[in-house]
């Protein structure tokens, strides 16, 4: 009953030239009403309905009521083989919300939208005059009188004006109330904006989500006994009362919820601050050896109280363990299996050893390397793992959020249990960022322009090898000449390599069964590359990929 009402409404305002704005509360609410406006059989329905209530008025009474059942029941049969046209406004139509909210205003206009469709745009009555006027100049084409397009339009839209506001002006109708006040305001302030005319109501039922989860259950067994007719409209200032308190205790249940979710906020974000003052130090620092050399020290104090006990015998230590752990991290072999043989020899005596044999591997790479380009190393390393890690421990601590729940069934507050579970993910996060930034150090190997060149010439040597093997398979193909000559493809020469042996040769007998010949293989040109691997060296010699070159998709 509550559509047949909201559809014979809207029929009723869109015969008379109002424009119509319907308010939803979701997508396929609106979808819903969308198709009962263009289903013949309901409009049909609706139609006979309201007929049947006309009949049963009695000559004189209810005038009023009267002419307006008859408009509507006139206007339900005359749009009711093609229905009642109308724009839908919601999240699956953005692309076209700006010209369905320009047309929002004009005479007869039906515009159903959500509640999150369309905020912030004014629905100018009339219509919108500067895309009216871009469609009108883009009919005329190049050449026309733009001022005269500028005065017809704007006559236009100020004769549609003036028969909105005789109309009524906007008619803000929503299908039901939000769950909360707030939102329902900001919907009926869509009319009479500025001084404009305009109307709004809201049709409800005892049966919408809102009364029915959170309304008072007396009050539908107290309507019942007061023998309402059909499709009589409930005026009551219980419903009134009853729609007051449901909007209170959602909105109070909402308040609820968010400031929970806020108190485990607070936990993510105490670590968020923790990360990203240590993250803008390293971005401002310039020289961070000092920081990784404690990272560094910090990690050999880990392993040493982990495989050496305080206060074990020797016998007691695992020093393959710790030996182990050493060739993982520093990627050294550290003769800390000859020390723990040595006579005097503890845990601080072992654990200096390390500090000193540590420091003297990456002295040596900064000898090396240079000690400018090993602090640009460090930095680039401290800042990559730091966001590597900090983005899964994030992931880490929303699936601890989404069932740390669970705990309150043993008795224990679920918020003390997510903070002692996320301090500890946190101490955990603090310990691999130590691990991960010694274990790239010690591994990382700078190439020197010299090493980069040979590499590329080993690559460029490989891809010869594959293409002419590939070549020298496909049918028809001659094996002398299916070999790859240096002249024609000179990037891809293997430096100081023979031509004749740039590719191996074909069988005879399979070149003597095909005694066709093979187009030579050029850069330029893809069609004598034959087949190429997706993840080969491109034959242009780009140094990419194929699949990130001429095979990208």
């Amino acid at each position: 009953e509550k559509y047949a009402a909201i559809v014979e409404s809207i029929a009723e305002a869109h015969d008379r030239g109002q424009p119509v704005l319907v308010g939803t509360t979701s997508i396929e609410k609106s979808e819903l009403l969308s198709g009962l406006l263009t289903n013949t059989r309901f409009l049909n329905e609706t139609a006979e309905r309201i007929e049947g209530w006309i009949a049963g008025i009695k000559p004189g009474k209810e005038v009023e009521r009267r002419e307006y059942l008859e408009r509507a029941a006139r206007a339900l049969r005359r749009h009711a083989k093609k229905g009642i046209p109308h724009q839908v406004l919601n999240a699956r139509y953005h692309e076209k919300e700006a010209a369905i909210v320009a047309q929002a205003g004009v005479p007869g206009a039906v515009t159903i939208a959500t509640n999150m469709a369309g905020r912030g745009t004014d629905i100018q009555l009339g219509g919108n005059f500067e895309m009216r006027l871009a469609e009108a100049l883009a009919e005329a084409g190049e050449g026309a009188d733009e001022e005269a397009i500028r005065q017809r339009v704007r006559a236009e839209i100020d004769e549609a004006r003036r028969k909105v506001i005789e109309a009524g002006g906007l008619y803000v109708l929503a299908t039901e109330r939000h769950e909360s006040r707030r939102i329902d305001n900001q919907l009926r302030g869509r009319s009479g904006r500025q001084g404009d005319p305009g109307l709004s109501r809201f049709y409800l039922s005892l049966e919408d989500d809102l009364m029915r989860i959170f309304g008072s259950e007396r009050l539908d067994s107290m309507l019942s006994r007061l023998g309402l007719k059909d499709g009589e409209a409930i005026t009551h200032p219980w419903v009134n009362k009853a729609l007051e308190k449901a909007q209170a205790k959602v909105e109070a249940r909402n308040f609820d919820m968010r400031k929970n979710v806020l108190k485990y906020d607070d936990v993510m974000n105490d670590q968020r601050k923790a990360i990203f003052s240590q993250r803008r130090e390293i971005m401002a620092a310039d020289d961070l050896s000092d920081v990784v050399r404690d990272m560094r020290h910090e990690l050999i104090d880990d392993l040493v109280r982990r495989h050496i006990p305080e206060k074990a015998y020797a016998d007691q230590w695992d020093m393959q363990g710790l030996y182990g752990e050493l060739i993982k991290f520093f990627d050294a072999d550290i003769p800390v299996l000859q020390w723990a043989e040595e006579e005097g020899v503890d845990d601080e005596v072992i654990r200096e050893r390390l500090y000193a044999e540590t420091d003297k591997l990456m002295a040596q790479k900064a000898a090396r390397y240079g000690a400018d380009i090993m602090r640009q190393v460090e930095k680039q390393i401290l800042l990559g793992v730091i966001d590597e890690r900090w983005r899964e421990h994030l992931l880490t601590l929303e699936h601890l959020r989404s069932v740390i729940g669970l705990r309150g069934y043993a008795q224990r507050d679920p918020l003390n249990e997510f903070k002692s579970e996320a301090f500890a993910l946190f101490e955990g996060l603090l310990n691999r960022l130590r691990e991960d930034v010694t274990s790239h150090l010690a591994r990382v190997h700078i190439l020197s322009e010299e090493e980069q060149r040979a590499r590329q010439e080993e690559l460029l040597r490989q891809l010869a090898a594959q293409q002419a093997a590939q070549i020298a398979d496909q049918p028809g193909v001659d094996g002398a000449q299916g070999q790859v000559a240096p002249a024609t493809a000179p990037v891809l020469e293997p430096v100081g390599a023979d031509p004749a042996t740039a590719a191996p040769a074909e069988n005879p007998a399979r070149a003597a069964r095909r005694g066709k010949t093979a187009p030579a293989m050029d850069p330029n040109d893809p069609g004598s590359w034959g087949k190429v691997g997706r993840n080969q060296p491109c034959p242009c010699g780009s140094g990419k990929k194929y699949k990130a070159c001429h095979g990208r998709l």
